[in-house]
Parts: C-alpha cells; sequence; structure tokens
C-alpha cells in the first residue's frame, strides 16, 4: 500500500462529503443515499483489495522464515 493509494481513498471520501452536504442542504436526500452506498462499495472494494495486499505480504514473510 502506497501513500498515492491513501490520498486518493481520502480525496474520494472529502469528495462524497461535500457532494453529501450539498444534497442534503437541496433536499434531495435520496442521491445522498445512493452517493452513499456507492462509496461505501467502493471503499469496501479499496479495503478488500488492500487486506489482499496486506496478507500476500505476510504469506512472503512467512516463507522467508521457512527458508
Amino acid at each position: 500500500m502506497e501513500l498515492q493509494d491513501i490520498l486518493r481513498v481520502a480525496g474520494i471520501g472529502l469528495v462524497i462529503a461535500f457532494l453529501h452536504l450539498f444534497f442534503e442542504h437541496t433536499g434531495k436526500k435520496e442521491f445522498s443515499f445512493f452517493l452513499f452506498f456507492i462509496a461505501y462499495l467502493y471503499i469496501t472494494i479499496e479495503m478488500l483489495r488492500f487486506l489482499r495486499l496486506f496478507f500476500n505480504e505476510i504469506v512472503s514473510f512467512f516463507q522467508w522464515l521457512a527458508a
């Protein structure tokens, strides 16, 4: 996981937060709900990717220990 990945997720989170505030203040709560639903799916996919990278590093560490 690199700093670029973390900054990308944080940037998308900020954009989603501002859009949520905008839709809440304009009275479009259904757009706000779908926006957060899509953001939740995106963050879930990113976290699964980060976990896969993390566990690959752990596996390679244990392979190094066993060698």
